[in-house]
């Protein structure tokens, strides 16, 4: 689990109010206690809201956490017109360098995906997981934001290649079918960057026929997060992953920033002189297998 998922309220007044975005900053944790305060913001989110099943230590601290929050960068998103004992960090993301994890440690994802090709595909990677916004703020503008911030810190580091797992809210996967179908039918990676599920929750459902399948009532019905990934060009890999203990069915996007819409290329091109698309060899040779397409 590690995308939130309730739809944006477009009425709300964080999305329409005039001083929205000088009361709304985005930025990297710095201290130790900003981490802990994402922590708990995750805690609030997924096992309080969404129901996931908390182990004890985490129930005693009110405190989502793992071995991998120590190797990561915590993108945070503070609403600086909130008291500071109200919590003024109202969203988080967590951000994952290849080379901050150390020697022979795993991808997070790597526990219910095979993501070999990913690994060895030559691209600079960044791992995206447990992204969550206060009910409130989980408006287009807030959205907006956290995109802007995520492209700043791609242009910052020259990443190639964006994965991560992305969850339907559930753990029938029959009643998911649909749209794991459509995901699998219609946005499916080129086979040299296709991660595997480990355990496919799926297996032996009968898929619906592509030709059953109307896109657009389909894509309407996922949740915002995967939306918007598949907006920006998004593949999803192969087979879907049940994770009971956060009551959801993962699916694994992989995102090339070759694909990134020019709505966002726009956000990294305000870096002044650095390249969002470096010239490595895998988006060079990435953009010579899409052009013979």
């Amino acid at each position: 689990m590690t995308f939130e998922q309730n739809q944006a309220d477009p009425s709300s007044d964080l999305n329409n109010s005039e001083d929205s975005q000088d009361r709304i900053v985005l930025r990297i944790a710095q201290t130790e206690q900003e981490v802990r305060a994402a922590q708990h913001l995750r805690y609030i989110v997924f096992y309080e809201e969404f129901g996931a099943h908390a182990p004890p230590e985490m129930v005693a601290g009110r405190r989502d956490f793992d071995e991998y929050d120590d190797y990561a960068d915590h993108l945070i998103i503070i609403d600086e017109a909130r008291r500071p004992e109200d919590g003024q960090i109202v969203g988080t993301y967590r951000l994952f360098r290849r080379e901050k994890l150390p020697q022979g440690k795993d991808f997070y994802t790597s526990h219910e995906f095979d993501i070999s090709p990913l690994i060895e595909s030559g691209a600079k990677l960044l791992e995206l997981g447990r992204s969550c916004v206060l009910p409130e703020y989980r408006t287009k503008h807030i959205m907006q934001r956290l995109w802007a911030g995520i492209a700043d810190y791609l242009a910052d580091h020259q990443i190639d290649l964006m994965f991560g797992c992305a969850s339907l809210q559930g753990t029938s996967a029959e009643a998911a079918l649909g749209q794991l179908a459509y995901l699998q039918y219609f946005h499916a990676p080129p086979e040299d960057l296709c991660p595997t599920v480990l355990k496919d929750c799926t297996q032996g459902l009968p898929f619906p026929e592509k030709e059953t399948i109307n896109p657009k009532r389909v894509f309407a019905s996922l949740p915002p997060l995967i939306k918007g990934y598949l907006r920006l060009g998004a593949y999803i890999g192969k087979g879907a992953y049940l994770d009971a203990d956060f009551n959801c069915i993962d699916v694994c996007i992989v995102l090339p920033t070759k694909q990134v819409t020019s709505k966002y290329i726009r956000h990294f091109e305000r870096k002044v002189q650095k390249e969002l698309i470096s010239d490595s060899s895998f988006n060079q040779n990435f953009s010579k297998e899409n052009k013979s397409e």
